[in-house]
Parts: C-alpha cells; sequence; structure tokens
C-alpha cells in the first residue's frame, strides 16, 4: 500500500509498500519518527483516507467497497478529539450516541457501562472545557467506545496528560483486550510499548519490523549496562559516555547512566562501575533508529558561564507566590528558588498550576500575591525589564503557522530588538544550530512536530538569554526529537543559562538537578530527583521510580484533600 500527499509542486509518499497485518483480540503499538507514517495509517485504517495505491481490508471486506457496514465495527480516537467543550460530559456521550445512530435504550446502558469504566460518572454535569487534560482524553475515549467497536484506532491517546491519567487510560485499554477488541494504538511511550502484544515500527513510510516486544529486545542482551561514578555528576558522566567509540546510546536514568554498546565491548575508564542490565524496548528502538543525537550543539558560552563563586547565586526567587482566578486559587503560596546553571522541574498532574505558575514567572500573568523575582527584578513591578532576559517555549505551538520558518525567525528577532548585523549573526547561528536551513521556505503549519519544536526553541534563543521557560515543550515530540531536544538543554546549563521546565515525561524528570512537585496549586515535595524518589520508597517498593513518586505523592495529598472536604 502507498500513500502520497501533494504538498505544494511536489509529492510526498506518506507510506510506502506497506504490507501489515494485525492479529485479532490483539493491543498492537505503532511507533515511529515524526513523519513515520503512524497517523496516516490510522486514518487509512479509519477510512478517513483512500490509499493512493494497493488496498485496505478489514474483517476480510475492503474498505472502500464495505465503508457503511465496516464503519460501525470501528471506534477512531485522533490525537485531537473533538469534544463539545460548552456541552457536559453527559451532554456530549448523548451527542456522540445521536450521531452514532444508538437507540435511546442502547446508548443510555452503554453510556452507563462507560461512565463507570472511565470514572466519569461522578462528572456527568461537568462541561467538557472544565476538565483536566486526563479527564478530556477518558471522555474522548468513552465516545470512541460508544458502539463497543471490534477495531479501535487510536493516535497517541495518551499524550500530554500526566502520569496517573495515562496509568487509567493504559487499563481501559488493557481492558478492552479481554473483550476480544483489537486495538492499534500510536504512542511517544516506550514503556507503553512494552505492554503492547505486537508492536510495529514505521520509518520513512515503510515496515522497519514487527513482532512482540522481546523479539526486539532479545537481540540487545549482554549489550547493556547500568554505569556509575563515584563523583562525576549524572549529565557530565552522559555526555563523556555518549562520545566513546562504542557506544551506541547514553541516557540518564535513576540509578545512573544507562549505556547501550556496539557488538565490540567497551573498556570502562578508570572508576566507573559498569553493571549489565537486561535490554529494553528503548535500547531496541535506538538500535534500529539511532539515538537522535547527531545535532550541531554550540559549546562555547553564549551567555554566563558558571564560576564556583557563582555557581549557588539564585536568578528565580518565589515566596508565598499566590494566584487568584475570581474565586478559584490556582497557585497557592508557592515558595522555591532557582540558581544559576540549574535544571529545574515543575511537575504536576494536569491542572496542578505549573503553566500559571510559568505565566508569572515570565510575567504574562500578574501574581494576586507573593514576591517574585527573576534575573533580580522584581515581576510585579518592572516586569518589562526580565522579559528582556527570558527565553520562553509554550506549551502550546505559539509561533506563526502562517508564515516561513525564515519569516518566523526575522520577526522574533526583530521582536527582541534585533537590528542589522546582530539580527543577521543571530539567525544565521540558530538557522545552523538548529539544521533549519533545509525548512526555511515551508511555513509553520506544515512542519513536523519534531521541527516545530526546534523551530520554538531557536526562537526562543535567538537573544541568548540567560534564563529559559519549558512548558511542555516536548509533549507529542517523537523520542527521537526529545533526546535531540534534550541535548540541547544539557549544553545549554553547561553554558550557565538557568533552564525551568515542565513536563509529563518522568525519565525526563531525572535530567533536572531539583524538582518541585505540585497538585491542586500547592507545592508537596521539593528536592533533587533522588530525593523525591526517596519519599516514595517502601519495604514493598525499595526501587521506587520517579513515576512511582509521582503517583504515590499526589494520591495521597489528593486523598487527603477529598477526606477534609
Amino acid at each position: 500500500m502507498r500513500k502520497r500527499f501533494q504538498r505544494g509542486k511536489d509529492a510526498v509518499l506518506a507510506l510506502d509498500g506497506l504490507n501489515l497485518e494485525l492479529t485479532p483480540g490483539q493491543v498492537t503499538g505503532l511507533l515511529g519518527p515524526d513523519g513515520a507514517g503512524k497517523t496516516t495509517l490510522i486514518r487509512l485504517a479509519a477510512g478517513l483516507l483512500r490509499p493512493s495505491e494497493g488496498k485496505v481490508f478489514l474483517f476480510g471486506q475492503e474498505l472502500s467497497t464495505g465503508t457503511t457496514d465496516l464503519q460501525e465495527k470501528i471506534g477512531y480516537m485522533p490525537q485531537r478529539f473533538g469534544l463539545y467543550e460548552d456541552l457536559t460530559v453527559q451532554e456530549n456521550l448523548d451527542l456522540y450516541s445521536d450521531l452514532q445512530g444508538l437507540a435511546p435504550e442502547q446508548a443510555r446502558n452503554r453510556q452507563q457501562d462507560l461512565l463507570k469504566l472511565t470514572a466519569l460518572g461522578p462528572f456527568g454535569k461537568r462541561r467538557a472545557g472544565a476538565l483536566s487534560g486526563g479527564m478530556k482524553q477518558k471522555l474522548g475515549l468513552a465516545c470512541a467506545l460508544l458502539r463497543a467497536p471490534q477495531l479501535l484506532l487510536l493516535d497517541e491517546p495518551t499524550v500530554g496528560v500526566d502520569p496517573i491519567a495515562r496509568r487509567e487510560l493504559w487499563e481501559i485499554i488493557q481492558s478492552l483486550r479481554g473483550a476480544g477488541t483489537t486495538v492499534l494504538m500510536s504512542t511517544a511511550y516506550f514503556d507503553e510499548a512494552e505492554r503492547c502484544d505486537a508492536i510495529v515500527l514505521l520509518h520513512e513510510g515503510k515496515l522497519l519490523r514487527q513482532g512482540n516486544p522481546q523479539s526486539f529486545t532479545d537481540p540487545l542482551r549482554g549489550r547493556c549496562f547500568l554505569v556509575r561514578h563515584p563523583e562525576m555528576r549524572r549529565r557530565a558522566l552522559r555526555e563523556s559516555l555518549q562520545q566513546r567509540p562504542g557506544v551506541r546510546d547514553a541516557r540518564i536514568v535513576a540509578d545512573g547512566i544507562r549505556v547501550l554498546t556496539g557488538p565490540e565491548p567497551v573498556t570502562p575508564a578508570a572508576d566507573e562501575q559498569w553493571e549489565p542490565i537486561s535490554p529494553a524496548f528503548e535500547d531496541a528502538f535506538v538500535e534500529l533508529l539511532g539515538s537522535g543525537t547527531t545535532a550541531t550543539v554550540n559549546t562555547a558560552p553564549t551567555t554566563t558561564t558558571i564560576t564556583d563563586g557563582k555557581a549557588a547565586e539564585a536568578v528565580v526567587e518565589v515566596e508565598g507566590l499566590r494566584k487568584f482566578f475570581g474565586h478559584f486559587e490556582a497557585v497557592k503560596s508557592s515558595t522555591f528558588s532557582v540558581r544559576r546553571g540549574e535544571i529545574f522541574g515543575l511537575l504536576g498532574a494536569n491542572g496542578a498550576g505549573k503553566t500559571t505558575t510559568f505565566r508569572m514567572l515570565c510575567g504574562l500573568l500578574s501574581p494576586s500575591a507573593g514576591t517574585l523575582r527573576v534575573a533580580g527584578v522584581d515581576m510585579r513591578r518592572a516586569s518589562s525589564a526580565a522579559r528582556a532576559r527570558i527565553g520562553y517555549v509554550a506549551q502550546k505551538f505559539a509561533l506563526y503557522g502562517n508564515l516561513s520558518v525564515d519569516q518566523n525567525l526575522a520577526f522574533f528577532a526583530a521582536a527582541y530588538g534585533l537590528r542589522g548585523k546582530q539580527r543577521a549573526a543571530a539567525i544565521a547561528r540558530v538557522r545552523e544550530e538548529f539544521q533549519l536551513a533545509p525548512y526555511g521556505p515551508v511555513n509553520a503549519d506544515d512542519l513536523p512536530l519534531g521541527i516545530k519544536q526546534r523551530l520554538a526553541l531557536a526562537c526562543a534563543l535567538l537573544h541568548e538569554p540567560p534564563i529559559l521557560f519549558l512548558d511542555e515543550p516536548t509533549s507529542g515530540v517523537d523520542p527521537l526529537a526529545r533526546r535531540e531536544f534534550w541535548q540541547r538543554i544539557n549544553a545549554l546549563a553547561a553554558q550557565g543559562v538557568t533552564v525551568l521546565i515542565t513536563t509529563h515525561f518522568m525519565d525526563e524528570a531525572e535530567y533536572c538537578d531539583r524538582l518541585v512537585l505540585m497538585s491542586l496549586g500547592e507545592i508537596l515535595a521539593q528536592g533533587s530527583p533522588a530525593e523525591l524518589r526517596a519519599q516514595a520508597k517502601s519495604p514493598e517498593h525499595p526501587d521506587s521510580s520517579m513515576e512511582d513518586a509521582f503517583i504515590k505523592l499526589i494520591e495521597a495529598y489528593e486523598s487527603q484533600i477529598r477526606r477534609a472536604s
């Protein structure tokens, strides 16, 4: 099967000679880099697109010849499910029941089952727009399941939701396996891929490999190691290992650096401790597609380099920070500080107050109360002076989609006050460092998500700010682009740039020097990743992960709040 799209005068081959068969009753994970063809394949299977060549068969019947009957057997949930945010949960379910032709009694019984399955029953009268991100995804999934489909197609259903909501969504998907539903879901999470019955790996529109997770990982036995060093910081050790001959990949994990080597053994350096470990699917992904860390990163200082005397200098100081929207308190007396050159992470469930905190730190929102100083400037009195020293990448892609890459760079350079030779030099620098030259004439809306993220970061760094705010910058970005992104962030921190970041990827939290964990507007815990993980340890779970800590601390706090109210 092939699928072509016309882009201007050029034809883009999104799927190229694809032959694929799904096993009934299994959950199949669909993975691959941006532009691999994952969304195109799911839309073809849903009957929303027709192949340019070849055929799609569902349940033994060609899709194009029996669309009406076959559509009743399919459930489809796109990346951004079309909920009606001014309608309640119940009204959305009623609307989609009508659109799918369910009889009133059938719809009522099915809705009750789905409200129980998704735990949305108590929220039936709540407006969809007032739901958290995870609850919206569960409602979208419920709408896709109204007809009890035999085939469920999910396009990254867990993107942009916190670990608790992601776990709940995955439990719903797992339950469908027992009901005999065949599930095809694309995902950017390797732990989800490992839970699937089968994995389909696409690359540049071609089928790279298909099989169960173990078939991907078994060939790598004896090539995966956990590396520790008694004196080196994890980021420095990771950079050293990544550059070493014979090392295919090195990434930070809770206990050290996870290393994937080539077939030939690598000799450890002095004082390094190498422990053999079992391969994971992420190791296989990197082996087949590369680590994604080939970007050209400028390692020369572009702002202020850390010196021993200034290493502890606080560049962000927050004390008693509060924000009200009407009677609702979104941020409740937050207090923390961030030192120069730190990577500082804000974690929390959807609706915890992370983005609101970020917007106040950037001067985009005025605090209701408290003290807030950024780069030595009181943000409540002179926020414009601090904004000149800040780079900001918003949670949602905030560049101009109808402008080309080059036009976006020119616009933001001018907005940051760069003129003449200085502006030309800044644009030339980021075009080279972020490898944007091939995309210069392409409109931002037409870029793959990973390239959009690269462009957003390039625009934020045009004026070489000493402080960088990143609000969920890797949400929905493929794993290779995320690795490239973190290579750049680590290099910036080494140059003395202070980085504040929110993320729902708990493996990314391990790259942070310190973290704040928020829930319902309050700070529950703060400290290094190891210190937060230690709070979740128990005799039953002595080796808690960051995700374990996130879930345990937030669920304990939120259950306490519910009991108190």
